[in-house]
């Protein structure tokens, strides 16, 4: 094993920005058919475009470096005229890619290299188009917090370890607690240099048969997190995976499934309000909405009293049914004695996500007479959105005051109602096949 961050061609120059690197060279032999699965079309676009798009438009990405095979040229060009202008303008020329995945993405990760290169490399695969912006944000987040960091999902099977003993028997060794097991995914973030370093030196080493950058970086002594991936962001390997993200993407209401059919996942939206309310104290500031506000008074409160980040955890919780702020950070803990509230609104997207579940938009309301948080205001969305990891166009917050009514009028304190919108996967029980229908039928 060669010692973190040397190489054997050498030092790795560090960069700024961020960029990807598109692995797309592979042949998808799985899915069958003649033309390579990255290729094939899923609602009007090939897979890959949709990758690309996804990717190009998010503005914290800087460019992306295509890895293609030899003769996919003309399959990779079709893919281009499909993209809009603005989003080409991030891509740039494809390289050829190796035999295995590892050559493929160091051939990116050279064709970077010859330039000016980035500070953050996210590895993506091109079969996963479902990635979204919030997933993207996490993952340049964990990168630049851990220089090396990969997306995963909980384990819901259980998992055994097992020696083949004859075709298709194997012989249980082991059965790993799958509580502490992760289902890893793309896009993957490392800082460039060591993760460049790490390829060259697998090379040197005739090593090229790891499958994911993560294990590679593990081997090359460097240490990795796993960070909240999404169960949605599935990888299209089987002819069915190809058949639902047709139904996915259709945005013509002729290619949607017919009535009655179900696509292999289906979502169920889900609305869930939260409430706080804190009265004033002495002290010269308040928390709201993650972001400090000088103030003539602060909050009586255990935590920092961030009325809006404390209803926005609760409508979080309430969206998947899972108690409420009190139940996950007791006041009776003195761990929790003033806490940043980020860390508790954090703790509930994590938790809608290891559900499967994606956030769609976030609403507060602040009650207050003072202070004033116009001036605050975009701050605060820009703030939650970091938090929650959803896009800015996801998070809304108003104030008003309560006509000088009540506890709020009389300016005792203030009080944050908040509205989250999120989608869980269904939860459908066993269909009944005929004959078992039948049998009920006639008892």
């Amino acid at each position: 094993m060669p010692a973190t961050g040397t190489s054997a061609t050498g030092p790795v120059d560090t960069g700024s920005g961020v960029a990807a690197v598109v692995v797309a060279a592979g042949r998808g032999i799985r899915i069958g058919g003649g033309t390579p699965k990255q290729y094939r079309r899923v609602g009007g676009q090939a897979v890959l475009t949709r990758t690309l798009a996804a990717l190009a438009a998010q503005d914290a990405i800087d460019r992306i470096q295509p890895v293609i095979a030899a003769d996919a040229a003309a399959f990779f060009l079709s893919c281009l005229d499909e993209l809009a202008p603005e989003l080409r303008e991030k891509i740039g020329a494809p390289v050829e890619g190796g035999a295995t995945r590892q050559l493929s993405v160091r051939a990116g990760l050279e064709a970077l290299a010859s330039g000016d290169a980035p500070e953050i490399v996210l590895v993506h695969d091109a079969a996963r188009p479902y990635v979204d912006a919030a997933l993207i944000a996490r993952a340049i987040a964990a990168g630049r917090d851990h220089g090396a960091a990969v997306p995963g999902v909980p384990v819901t099977d259980t998992v055994k370890r097992v020696a083949e003993i004859a075709p298709g028997i194997g012989r249980v060794h082991e059965t790993p607690p799958r509580e502490h097991l992760r289902a890893v995914q793309t896009p993957q973030a490392f800082a460039f240099a060591p993760l460049l370093g790490a390829h060259r030196d697998a090379a040197a080493q005739g090593l090229d048969g790891f499958t994911d950058d993560g294990a590679l970086a593990e081997w090359a002594g460097l240490p990795v997190v796993v960070f909240v991936g999404d169960i949605a962001n599935r990888k299209i390997t089987q002819p069915a995976d190809l058949i639902e993200a047709d139904r996915a993407f259709a945005s013509d209401p002729s290619e949607m499934p017919a009535p009655g059919a179900r696509a292999m996942t289906a979502y169920v939206t889900r609305l869930g309000t939260g409430f706080d309310v804190h009265a004033f104290t002495t002290g010269d500031h308040v928390w709201l909405g993650g972001i400090k506000i000088p103030a003539d008074r602060g909050v009586l409160a255990h935590s920092d009293g961030d009325v809006a980040l404390h209803a926005l955890t609760d409508a979080l919780l309430g969206a998947i049914a899972d108690g409420d702020i009190g139940t996950h950070f007791p006041p009776s803990d003195e761990r929790w004695r003033g806490a940043s509230s980020d860390q508790f609104l954090a703790h509930a997207c994590g938790l809608v996500r290891a559900r499967g579940g994606r956030i769609d938009h976030l609403d507060i309301t602040v009650l207050a007479e003072a202070p004033r948080i116009g001036q605050h205001r975009e701050a605060i969305r820009a703030r939650i959105a970091e938090i929650a990891g959803v896009p800015l166009t996801a998070v809304s917050i108003k104030a008003t005051t309560t006509e000088k009514l009540g506890f709020v009028g009389r300016a005792e304190g203030l009080a944050a109602q908040a509205a989250a919108t999120i989608r869980l996967p269904e939860e459908a029980g066993p269909a009944l096949d005929a004959e078992a229908e039948t049998a009920m039928r006639q008892g």
